[in-house]
């Protein structure tokens, strides 16, 4: 497994949340995030339909802008009773021509699971890919989830996305209403980012 040794890595996201949980994750190994945003980078279209090829999309393409080691993320959230939906397309559920609206998106796949009567629990899970690359077009991957549940209404102020209607197995709370130091001791990222420590050779 290749090894990373800087002090600073570019996290190839626009997504404050995903950047800021990464922050602290990286922090206790002495290591700096950087979004892509501080770099000046546009966010690359992505076209495949997997967590891996999304997220080495976005890898490759920072790691080639800038000629540094790039590390990205793609995450969503699977719904059993649809399907795995809205998956790979979990952002896209959100967007609303003029920015994204989580509190939309998460409306619509409550009502979606009405609609069709879905039984409790509605069993759910997030998931997250990890690609590290290379400018020469190597990379890492790395994937973690969470199993847990949907729940209605939405709770709780912390997280993103679909935090506040995510309830983890094992808790009584969504992820929406849990410390985000607790969340990144067992959310999908974190789970990820357990695999990902590996290569900084600790």
């Amino acid at each position: 497994m290749r090894r990373f040794d800087g002090d600073t890595l570019l996290v190839a996201t626009h997504n404050t949340g995903k950047l800021e949980e990464m922050a602290r994750l990286l922090a206790p190994y002495g290591i700096t995030a950087k979004g892509a945003a501080e770099f000046g980078l546009p966010e690359p279209e992505e076209t495949e339909d997997t967590f891996v090829g999304n997220a080495r999309i976005k890898a490759h393409a920072a790691a080639k802008a800038t000629g540094l080691p790039s590390l990205s993320d793609d995450s969503g959230i699977e719904i059993d009773a649809l399907d795995g939906a809205p998956g790979v397309y979990t952002a896209d559920w959100a967007e609303t021509g003029n920015g994204r609206d989580f509190a939309m998106a998460m409306t619509k796949t409550h009502e979606k699971l009405e609609d069709m009567n879905a039984p409790h629990p509605r069993t759910a899970r997030f998931r997250c890919t990890l690609v590290m690359a290379w400018p020469d077009g190597t990379d890492e991957v790395f994937e973690g989830r969470i199993e847990g549940q949907v729940v209605w209404p939405m709770r709780g102020a912390e997280g993103h996305g679909y935090d506040p209607i995510f309830q983890p197995d094992g808790y009584d709370i969504t992820l929406g209403e849990m410390n985000r130091w607790k969340k990144n001791e067992i959310s999908h990222r974190a789970d990820a980012f357990k695999k990902l420590v590996k290569i900084f050779g600790t």
